[in-house]
């Protein structure tokens, strides 16, 4: 491709965007068009833009932009996204993947530190007006020396892996390709493959896998079966990976400590699943996302990548269209 191929014209941004990022992006790119937006959905909204910046794009609407060839997707995950229509168009898409990473690794240390002090109860005890305290004394745990089984080590999973090793647990990873080193915060790294044998080692395993055909369903009555008896399940990465009935029964079967799900099949979760009942489930409505920083470090993603598209240089976190992450 050449360079005037290259150039980037106008960049749609859909969204609500703050006054101060629109101003860096503009300065940044002074010789790039930054549209707003308002309503991605509309028809027309990307006529004449060649790269848009969105959270979602329907598949009509991607057809009424022939000049478009770059997306960067405002989020990490992109399974709702038209891929095979972007990649019949050879359209480059790249995502937010990592810029996550540290804010959703203390909400699961949040989680399992929750579970570990039997927070949920004391909260519970406490809008009850009752000293719990000699109860609690005889359920309260360390997390140090227990072991925490991470699946899917990509951004969000290495940085729970460098808190949880300072924490002294003992840290094993989960991966979809065998070999390779492993990451200096986990004892050992097992192929996907062997996450039965990983997942009996486990008192915590923190789920942070992208939405796949490979990841629906991953953990079903098998899996909850293979965890060693009274362990805690973690769920930042897409609701689809858990069996939500298997999950209800190994609960109600005592097989599992706890679950924290920051992320549930379907969403919301509808107010008649009993998970909202369990004493020793945390739901967290798809929050360990949420944090004040967003734009400070997308601003910088969306900067970069737009001068490395204009130099024809590789692009920073390009999705895999075929593999869909």
């Amino acid at each position: 491709m050449d360079h005037e191929r290259r150039k980037l014209n106008r960049i749609a941004l859909a969204g609500e965007t703050p006054p101060d990022i629109l101003e860096r992006l503009r300065a940044a790119l002074p010789d790039v068009e930054i549209a707003v937006v308002a309503d991605p959905l509309a028809p027309g909204s990307l006529a004449g833009a060649d790269a848009a910046i969105v959270w979602t794009l329907p598949a009509d609407r991607l057809a009424e932009a022939p000049d478009l060839r770059w997306v960067q997707a405002r989020g990490a995950g992109v399974e709702h996204l038209p891929l095979a229509d972007l990649a019949a168009r050879g359209i480059v898409l790249t995502n937010m993947s990592g810029i996550h990473a540290s804010n959703i690794a203390e909400h699961l240390l949040a989680m399992m530190l929750a579970f570990a002090r039997r927070l949920p109860q004391l909260v519970r005890a406490q809008e009850r007006r009752e000293w719990r305290d000699t109860v609690t004394h005889g359920e309260v745990f360390e997390l140090g020396g227990q072991t925490l089984v991470i699946v899917g080590i990509g951004a969000i999973g290495s940085e729970l892996g460098r808190r949880a090793q300072a924490l002294d647990m003992r840290v094993v990873g989960v991966r979809r390709q065998s070999g390779g080193p492993a990451p200096g915060w986990a004892e050992q790294v097992y192929p996907v493959e062997r996450l039965d044998e990983a997942l009996a080692l486990a008192d915590h395993v923190a789920l942070a896998m992208p939405s796949t055909d490979e990841t629906r369903g991953l953990f079903d009555a098998g899996r909850f079966a293979a965890l060693k008896p009274g362990a805690f399940v973690y769920n930042v990465g897409r609701g689809g990976a858990i069996d939500s009935a298997a999950l209800i029964d190994a609960l109600r079967a005592g097989r599992l400590g706890g679950a924290g799900l920051d992320v549930t099949e379907p969403e919301p979760l509808p107010a008649d699943s009993p998970l909202w009942e369990m004493d020793n489930v945390l739901i967290t409505a798809h929050t360990s996302g949420a944090t004040p920083r967003y734009w400070e470090r997308a601003v910088e993603r969306i900067i970069d990548n737009a001068r490395r598209f204009q130099a024809g240089a590789p692009m920073r976190h390009t999705v895999d269209l075929t593999a869909g992450y």
